[in-house]
């Protein structure tokens, strides 16, 4: 071979490698060339040297088995040639494929028998391997101690300096030291930036994890999706990139889209065999099932994880899994004293780590379960590390840490400390809430404070007055909507469109065929998860209104003789408070299991009734809804000793709020999520310049001939009927009401309740944007099925039209929480609309309207049940 020629395909070969390692997409098809060139030339060198390359590329791409074995051709190739140099750089690159394989004990003696090999030249890339190495099985301290060598060494290549420094920003972020790792961030940034798009993108994700792991979610959820456009421009595999993500998601109660993320990790590193992330993947899906309550599915993917941990001798990680799996059995009433061994050593490993975030859940799991066995002491000792290590931590961990002192006060039975870390831990929740821009956001958010508001409740339940458990409900309860943002739809407006037109070709297909298109359903699906993501990732304003009346003072001043009844559940049992005129009880009730069962059979014999098929189905249908109303009352009313003729104030549990309340009391009533929300829609101030909106959707018979009856009943209403009652006209008509009248189709979303629809001549128009556009006339009636139907979440929070229209400002609706006959609703909403040129308020024109009703008329008695009011306009 022409010397020339050979030494040239040696510098080509040579410089292929750190090629790949910057790109490995652009530069898979030339390495793969030279081990062609290298090949046919004879050239032993330069065949490993493009070995090594082509199996870094294919490493790139999750390919790790067929990695090893170019890998395994190059060290054989090395060997037999005595290319000791060489041989030493391809046993660091394999180390490295070995240990993403799981082969953790393989890596290390490839590492081991390279250093003799590079003992004549120092080799910055085995000391990176060993340090990635030591941070995996959890040996932080001696990780870092070798990426600290390599960055104060001036000779470290930037690829090596880039990822020396990224893997320091993460060391810091799990000893809880945010803005030192974001320091190495910055480093690793500067270093990445003249090596390739691989290691920048490798970054930006980095920069987005350590951000969300400060406390920064929202902002970590934009460096995130920045991050995911990175990779796919580096052709890089999105598998770690999700696992990630999947970590921000769960800390924003965000389960169904992380678990979904996480499978899909699972599945990438699975079927390539990268076991080493196969399962951190898996233990992902252990924790997020814990989360979402599936502790028989928590238990086997964690034990799954741990065995494969200990497999790999990652005593770290194995930890972190067999802390799942304690605390799935603990929540599941499983837990032994074996459970309390494994879950205090797995603490003690994770705090003498440096792994402070871990090492609280472990610590918190350990007291809980102590607590279980019996054992206080050992409960104590717990919560006292778990409070002590949460302090310097980020909001959400000090939210953990609030709970460990209130369950350490609980066991000591000092009620004054109890409720003190309670409430410190709910003001620290407010602020991570008022963080967050998106309404979502915020109503997930109040599940971390789930265990504080029940803690409280409990002491202050049975040691103090009525108006003070008042005042505890009050506080986590609709605090989700009790502020929002000012209104916007920047950004999200092509989208919006796009989400119209969609469901205009859906309900094209329902009306020829009776089914839904698959294809359709997918884009829709796509189009409403990328106008959540651009919602999550806003940063929130500091322009915000707040709802803070729940003294019991202002409220009898607000409420003028009526009567406040505001739901509570501890244990599985209702209570209510009770604000009266002169007093303030406290009443206990039932189960709550009870009130569910008689609800779900209530609204049954509604939806039958709303649609009999025949005079005996119909007379079954009324006497279960007759007997179940019945017995609701008797539960949820008769113990309160309220007069039937004094005007009600109902602030339900979330879950009870479908309940068709105005038929359980004979005098007018009112619904609202608050107490403090009510208080604020009765000073909503009327806007006399303001007009009347009537409105007609597609697709109902009753609907325009509601709309034309209604007409006659106001002074120059704007009127929008098909096919001009489109979402942009009516959203335009309604930002300039007073007072607004919907009769069109609804369509509930309880998997996604911020895509519940009123549909519109071309469109719905979803409670997303009504929210995003602010649009709250002060008085609303939304004839149309379950507009009242809010979907609860956990501490009482919801959302739905409700919950968006009052956030909103609006100060008072009428919806139904059941399927209502529209032809049958014409007559109510026109005796509704005659009382309310009364100047009655929605709640008394309702019941007024309602007396009217002929209940002997199946049509009749389910809008009688099926509409309640809500708020006090």
């Amino acid at each position: 071979m022409d010397g020339q020629v050979s030494s040239d395909l040696l510098a080509r070969a040579a410089a292929a490698y750190p090629a790949v390692v910057a790109d490995p997409r652009g530069f898979e098809a030339e390495a793969g060339r030279l081990v062609g060139e290298a090949r046919r030339a004879g050239d032993a060198e330069a065949l490993v040297l493009a070995l090594r390359a082509k199996a870094w590329s294919e490493r790139g791409r999750l390919a790790n088995g067929r990695a090893k074995q170019l890998l395994d051709e190059a060290a054989r190739v090395a060997r037999r040639q005595r290319l000791d140099d060489r041989l030493g750089e391809v046993l660091v690159t394999r180390a490295a494929v070995n240990h993403e394989l799981g082969r953790l004990g393989a890596a290390q003696r490839d590492l081991d028998r390279a250093a003799p090999l590079l003992s004549n030249r120092r080799s910055p890339e085995l000391d990176l391997q060993q340090a990635v190495l030591y941070q995996n099985i959890g040996r932080l301290s001696e990780a870092a101690s070798l990426y600290r060598r390599l960055l104060a060494d001036a000779s470290s290549p930037p690829d090596v300096r880039a990822k020396v420094a990224n893997n320091m920003a993460l060391i810091e972020a799990h000893r809880g030291h945010p803005d030192a790792a974001l320091g190495y961030l910055d480093q690793a940034a500067a270093a990445a930036a003249g090596t390739g798009p691989a290691l920048v993108a490798i970054v930006a994700q980095s920069r987005g994890w350590v951000t969300a792991q400060a406390g920064k979610l929202t902002e970590g959820l934009r460096q995130f999706d920045e991050a995911a456009r990175l990779y796919e421009a580096a052709g890089l595999p999105l598998g770690e990139h999700h696992l990630e993500y999947a970590d921000v998601l769960a800390e924003l109660w965000l389960l169904p889209e992380a678990s979904a993320i996480a499978r899909r990790a699972i599945a990438q590193f699975e079927v390539n065999g990268v076991r080493l992330m196969a399962a951190e993947a898996q233990l992902r899906a252990a924790r997020l099932a814990l989360l979402s309550g599936d502790h028989p599915e928590a238990i086997a993917a964690a034990t799954r994880a741990a065995a494969e941990f200990r497999r790999q001798r990652r005593t770290a990680w194995s930890a972190r899994a067999e802390v799942v799996a304690v605390e799935a059995r603990a929540l599941s009433g499983e837990v032994c004293r074996r459970d309390l061994t494994t879950v205090r050593r797995a603490a003690v490993l994770l705090q003498a780590l440096g792994m402070p975030s871990s090492a609280v859940e472990a610590h918190l799991t350990t007291g809980r379960v102590a607590m279980a066995l019996g054992r206080p002491a050992a409960a104590l000792d717990s919560f006292d590390k778990a409070q002590d290590l949460a302090r310097r931590g980020p909001v959400l961990l000090r939210v953990k840490g609030r709970v460990a002192a209130a369950l350490a006060a609980q066991l000591k039975h000092d009620d004054r400390s109890l409720l003190r870390q309670c409430r410190l831990g709910l003001t620290d929740l407010e602020r991570h809430r008022g963080a967050l821009a998106s309404m979502e956001l915020r109503a997930l958010a109040s599940r971390h404070g789930a265990d504080l508001g029940r803690l409280g409740l409990a002491v202050l339940r049975r040691t103090a007055p009525a108006t003070r458990v008042l005042e505890w409900m009050e506080r986590t309860r609709a605090a989700a909507i009790s502020a929002v943002e000012p209104p916007t739809t920047a950004g999200i407006e092509q989208d919006l469109a796009a989400l119209r037109a969609v469901h205009a070709e859906q309900e094209q297909v329902r009306r020829e065929t009776g089914r839904e298109a698959a294809n359709l359903a997918a884009k829709q699906t796509v189009i409403e998860s990328r106008i959540r993501r651009i919602t999550w990732a806003r940063q929130a304003s500091a322009d915000v209104r707040s709802a803070a009346v729940s003294k019991a003072g202002p409220l009898r001043a607000l409420l003028d003789g009526q009567v406040l009844v505001e739901y509570g559940v501890l244990g599985g049992r209702l209570f209510a408070v009770v604000l009266e005129p002169r007093r303030t009880r406290l009443v206990q009730l039932g189960t709550l299991e009870a009130v569910r069962y008689e609800a779900d059979a209530l609204l049954f014999a509604l939806r039958r009734l709303a649609r009999p098929r025949s005079s005996a189905a119909r007379a079954a249908a009324r006497a279960s809804a007759d007997a179940a109303l019945q017995r609701l009352t008797a539960l949820l009313m008769r113990p309160l000793a309220v007069p039937d003729d004094v005007g009600l104030v109902i602030v339900p549990l979330g879950e009870l709020q479908h309940i068709p309340w105005s038929a359980l009391h004979r005098a007018p009533l009112s619904l609202a999520p608050s107490a403090s929300l009510w208080a604020r829609t009765r000073r909503r101030a009327v806007r006399a310049e303001r007009g009347t909106v009537l409105v007609a959707g597609p697709g109902l018979p009753g609907a325009e001939a509601e709309i034309e009856a209604l007409r006659r009943l106001h002074d120059q209403p704007t009127v929008l009927v098909p096919p001009a009652s489109t979402v942009g006209a009516v959203a335009a008509a309604l930002d300039h009401a007073e007072f607004a009248h919907l009769a069109c189709h609804a369509r509930l979303r309880v998997d996604n309740p911020i895509f519940s629809t009123l549909v519109l001549s071309d469109g719905p128009l979803t409670v997303h944007e009504l929210d995003l556009r602010g649009v709250a006339p002060r008085r609303l009636v939304l004839a149309a099925c379950d507009s009242g139907a809010d979907v609860s979440y956990a501490e009482n929070e919801m959302l739905g039209f409700v919950s968006a229209l009052f956030a909103r400002g609006a100060g008072g609706l009428i919806a139904s929480v059941v399927t209502v006959p529209d032809l049958d609703a014409v007559r109510l909403m026109c005796l509704l609309h005659e009382h309310l040129r009364g100047g009655a308020t929605l709640a008394d024109a309702l019941h007024a309207a309602r007396e009217l009703l002929d209940r002997d008329n199946p049509g009749e008695f389910v809008n009688w049940c099926g509409f309640n009011a809500f708020g006090a306009a």
